[in-house]
């Protein structure tokens, strides 16, 4: 009789335990997508800010998988993905055959003599040794293309038959790149690495041109170090000052909401996202959160980790809608903030939600 009287308290004590255990199986996946939403976020963000345009950013957990289209240094993509706080490993994928591990092979070397091709105000300056007067001509006839009315060639092309530059083809592409904006920039070629520098008007400009210097000169590493000026100071503040009103009227006008069960934008509600996100673009230094909600159909505790997977969904649908992936905080709050009766269908679809709000602007 005493043994038939332990035996049910052991199966009890047993089962105690695996609830806990069962439990964290459960929403620790939950959390992990939130997780890796986070990381490609600011993979793509760190990328775009040194002006390179990867393929795709995918991660498993804290592995990093980036696809590096033809003409992008893989080597550069490494060094920027690396330095994004949380990512533990990167593969890199060219247009073929993918790479798992650093190489130590040097970079292929150029043919092409050293050069820089810079741009001021006031003129446009070439500064190479080509290989004879028809080279010399004709970077002066593509100088002449972009030159304008209120600049002048500065020209420094020396003849060098031995080592001078065959043709006027990568100073064309790059002075072709450098043409838009104003103030100083410059490319120069020492030999194994292209060096850009200067101001360029716009994120979209300083990309062209590191595309420009890659397919220039093929094999050779590029520094990016061109900068983007701040927008005028009057601008911004008049902009972001009225960025609070605008966005609250917009959102009450149009709504984002999702599928039940799932982090997917409703087709009725997909045109908000794009029309928030310019408006968000209009204020650069603000910074916003994206609030996920969930009705009451799901328990508590699957209702935070939806939530949280429908504000980073929106989050990344807003920085590949050019937001800055760094002014953005995604946060679920599941099932506690209700703004309609969860008693009917129309309700329920009303707390299926994510909200936008600035957190902080100048």
């Amino acid at each position: 009789m005493p043994g038939l009287v332990r035996r049910p308290i052991v199966v009890w004590l047993l089962a105690a335990l695996a609830v806990p255990v069962l439990l964290t199986a459960v929403l620790i996946p939950a959390k992990a997508g939130t997780t890796e939403d986070d990381l490609r976020d600011r993979t793509l963000a760190a990328l775009q800010a040194r002006g390179i345009e990867a393929g795709s950013v995918d991660f498993d957990g804290r592995d990093a998988t980036v696809a590096v289209p033809a003409g992008v240094d893989a080597e550069l993509v490494r060094e920027v993905v690396v330095k994004v706080d949380g990512v533990r490993s990167v593969r890199i994928e060219g247009s073929s055959t993918p790479t798992a591990t650093p190489t130590t092979e040097a970079p292929a070397e150029s043919d092409l003599a050293p050069f820089e091709v810079g741009r001021t105000n006031q003129s446009i300056r070439v500064q190479a040794a080509v290989k004879d007067q028809a080279v010399k001509e004709a970077i002066a006839a593509e100088v002449g293309k972009v030159l304008g009315e209120d600049r002048e060639y500065d020209d420094r092309t020396t003849i060098d038959a031995a080592t001078g530059l065959a043709d006027a083809t990568a100073i064309a592409a790059l002075l072709q790149a450098l043409a838009i904006g104003t103030g100083d920039a410059s490319v120069r070629y020492d030999g194994s690495t292209v060096t850009l520098s200067g101001e360029v008007p716009d994120q979209a400009s300083k990309a062209t041109v590191a595309r420009a210097a890659a397919k220039a000169v093929p094999g050779a590493v590029i520094a990016n170090q061109l900068e983007i000026p701040a927008p005028p100071k009057s601008e911004v503040s008049e902009s972001c000052r009225t960025l609070p009103s605008r966005l609250s009227e917009f959102t009450r006008q149009h709504k984002i909401n999702f599928l039940s069960g799932t982090s997917i934008v409703n087709d009725a509600t997909k045109p908000s996202v794009v029309r928030v996100a310019a408006l968000l673009r209009s204020c650069p230094s603000a910074f916003f959160e994206v609030a996920g909600h969930t009705d009451n159909l799901g328990s508590e505790a699957t209702s935070l980790p939806l939530s949280e997977r429908r504000a980073a969904a929106v989050k990344a649908a807003l920085v590949k809608l050019g937001v800055a992936a760094n002014h953005i905080h995604a946060n679920g709050y599941g099932q506690a903030f209700p703004i309609a009766p969860n008693s009917t269908a129309a309700g329920r679809i009303a707390n299926r939600r994510a909200e936008i709000r600035v957190l902080q602007g100048n």
